[in-house]
Formats: C-alpha cells, structure tokens, sequence
C-alpha cells in the first residue's frame, strides 16, 4: 500500500497580471509521504503559497492534479487543516471555545468534545489559559490557539503557511519547539511554508527548494538530522552545513529564462503571498482556465 500522502503530479497554475499570463507555478511535480513533516523556502513569487493553497483546495491547477490519499483535489476537505500567518480567531470565543469551535460543527458528544479540547490545550501549553478571549493573548499563544484548534478537528495534513512569521524571534524559535513536540506525539503530514532558512531545517524532514519565474523546484535537500531536535541542536556542525546548503540553493539561484516563453511581468507586491492576491482580487485565473466540477 502506498504511503504516499500527497501528490503534485505536474501542476501549473497561470494567472493574468496586466493582461499577460503569469506562470506562478509551472509543471511543479513532488511527493509528500505520510507523517512527513516538509518544509518549503524559496525566494519571493516562487509559488510557495500557490501551492499550499492547491493542496488545501483553495485554488485548482491550470494544468496537472494535486491529489490526497490517491483522490483528486476538487476543493477544501475536513482531512486538510491550514493555518495561515494571521491568527484567525474567533475575538468572542474563548481559549478553549476556539478549540472547539470545529467539534460542535462535526456534532461531536460533550464529553468527547471535552477530551479532546482538554488534550490539545495541554499539548499547545494553553491550560492556564483556557477561559481567557484573544485579545489578552500574546501572539505566539494565539498562533497555539490556532493549531490546538487545527489539531482539534484531527485532520491528517496540516498545512502551514508562515504560521511563525509575524511573531518576535525568541517567541518564534519557542513556537518551533512546540510545534514538533506536538507533532512528535501526534504525527501529521505536514507542508509548512518559511522563509526562514533556519526553521526550514530545524522542522523538517525533507526542504523542499522553490526558484521563481516560474516557479518550480529547485532542489530537495534530506535533513539528516536526530528525531529530537533541541535548541543545542542549533549551533552543531550537521545543522549548520545543512543549513549553508539550504541558504546556498536559496539565494545564489540563477534561473534560466523559459525556454521561447515571452519575458513573464513580474507579480505586485505580495507580502501575504500569492493566495491573498488571489483573494484581493489582484490576480485572476486566465479565461482559458477551467476550475473542473
């Protein structure tokens, strides 16, 4: 039996920027094991956004197919939990009624809700905090809140677009720890968005290398690393030349034009990545694109 989880089998997904197309993505092939942990980098308007926003079923392909568990992705699945850089939180609810939030929808018993809340507060480190509302909630427990309530809904594949990336450093390496400790004793498959080349090879498994224009990859680079990654982990000569090897295939790409291709327009600003300009209204899908069924 297959233990692949998910699947980009040759992807593109093209937009229209001023009247031209733009490759955001252009036949982008790669695997995802189950319980994998994967991190993604590369340069700015590489397409690591669009392709986390393809396999949360948020945006369909141009060309190609993303596929979960052996099946084509139509659209957005309970299996599938993404959290982005923004918190997301309900302001009204509390700690733990944010956790629970996607439980009562499922119509899930009382006590079994409670179990569940009460385990994923415990894992996050969010007890003391259960009844408290967001708005007193730091950034770093508010991000916790938004995975405890992701872990919740016990989806299979956590998707994870820069999660960390609007918190301080010292709160951002902690958030590191604790999300692979959670993931040490809850395994998931996880694809997580950085441009961070430091948290790239602390979380993962495997760092998946983007390059731009189009966007595609670029290299996959093993991390060889122990199971138990810890801060002392950080300054050992393994991390360390695994991560001058990631830094290297980040930032000294030379990527060749298309081939016959007219020269593509660069994309607008696009801080929150690709997807949010989707959002905006500040990209479309070309007129030739067809969504599927």
């Amino acid at each position: 039996m297959s233990t692949d989880k998910i699947v980009f089998d040759r992807v593109t997904a093209t937009f229209e920027v001023n009247g031209q197309p733009f490759h955001a993505v252009k036949d982008l092939s790669l695997t995802i094991a189950d319980n994998e942990f994967v991190t993604v980098v590369g340069p700015s308007g590489c397409g690591k956004s669009t392709i986390m926003n393809m396999a949360a079923g948020l945006l369909i392909p141009s060309g190609g197919e993303v596929r979960v568990d052996d099946r084509p992705v139509k659209g957005p699945g309970p299996e599938r939990g993404v959290i982005f850089q923004q918190y997301a939180l309900f302001p009204w609810l509390t700690v733990r009624q944010n956790v629970e939030f996607g439980l009562k929808l499922k119509k899930i018993s009382r006590a079994q809700r409670n179990e569940v809340v009460e385990r994923q507060l415990e894992l996050t480190g969010l007890t003391p905090f259960a009844d408290a509302l967001p708005k007193t909630l730091s950034g770093g427990m508010k991000q916790r809140c938004a995975i405890a309530r992701a872990y919740a809904a016990d989806p299979s594949i956590l998707l994870m677009d820069e999660p960390f990336g609007a918190l301080d450093a010292l709160t951002r390496v902690h958030m590191q720890s604790q999300l692979l400790e959670t993931w040490r004793q809850e395994k998931r498959t996880v694809m997580f968005i950085t441009h961070d080349v430091d948290e790239a090879v602390f979380l993962a498994n495997r760092v998946i290398v983007m390059a731009a224009r189009p966007g595609r990859i670029h290299r996959i680079i093993d991390v060889d690393l122990p199971a138990e990654r810890t801060e002392d982990l950080r300054t050992s000569p393994e991390f360390t030349a695994i991560r001058n090897e990631v830094w290297n295939s980040v930032y000294h790409q030379d990527p060749p034009p298309e081939a016959g291709a007219p020269a593509q327009h660069d994309p607008p600003d696009d801080p929150g990545g690709e997807g949010d300009q989707i959002n905006k209204g500040i990209w479309s899908p070309t007129r030739h694109h067809n969504p599927g069924p």
